[in-house]
């Protein structure tokens, strides 16, 4: 059993059908699947953390499967992010136990993904929300796609929680018109462009 024991899982999709102009063909997706989760170093400091990325591997593959279900199946999606919340009993650093579990999963089930997985984190008392940023799966200098989505929930991360976040949209900003690459020009090779 994980030392990480899933209090609550919450999933978020949204459909955005305007943004203050005309609307688009499609909509735009974007979701967002939380797990609140014990943190068993809350309370004291631990010199080696990093066993523990391993541990949160099967969550980061849960989290992603159920994501991509959530938004109706891979087909279309290429932006992606990742949070942390740490409860106030932890440190920043149990937010950095996410990088590893909650990027390599996402890039796992979306197949081709070369652009670095946007990250934030903080400590937050309940209800705290973070803006998780969001950027271009397979190119990070597309400008359509820089974006955040806000999370939280009313009810963590209690003091020894964390909740950990994977976001993932289909498509970029609604009326994106800033120039730079963009989305169809992406050649996907070194991750930037």
């Amino acid at each position: 059993m994980s030392r990480f024991e899933i209090r609550k899982i919450t999933t978020l999709v949204e459909e955005i059908r305007h943004d203050g102009g005309p609307a688009p063909a499609t909509p735009r997706l974007r979701a967002a699947i939380l797990a609140q989760v014990k943190n068993p170093f809350a309370g004291g400091y631990h010199a080696d953390l990093q066993p523990a990325m391993d541990e949160l591997k099967p969550l980061g593959l849960m989290m992603s499967e159920r994501l991509i279900a959530a938004l109706g199946g891979r087909e279309g999606i290429d932006g992606y992010g990742k949070g942390a919340i740490v409860g106030a009993g932890g440190e920043i650093e149990h937010g950095a136990l996410w990088h590893v579990p909650g990027g390599y999963s996402m890039r796992e089930h979306l197949g081709e993904s070369r652009a670095i997985v946007p990250s934030a984190m903080k400590l937050g008392a309940m209800g705290a929300s973070l803006d998780v940023p969001l950027g271009h799966i397979n190119a990070a200098y597309v400008r359509s796609h820089f974006d955040a989505m806000t999370v939280s929930l009313p009810d963590g991360p209690r003091a020894d929680e964390i909740v950990f976040a994977l976001v993932m949209a289909k498509g970029g900003r609604i009326h994106s018109r800033m120039g730079g690459l963009e989305a169809w020009d992406v050649k996907g090779q070194d991750g930037l462009r």
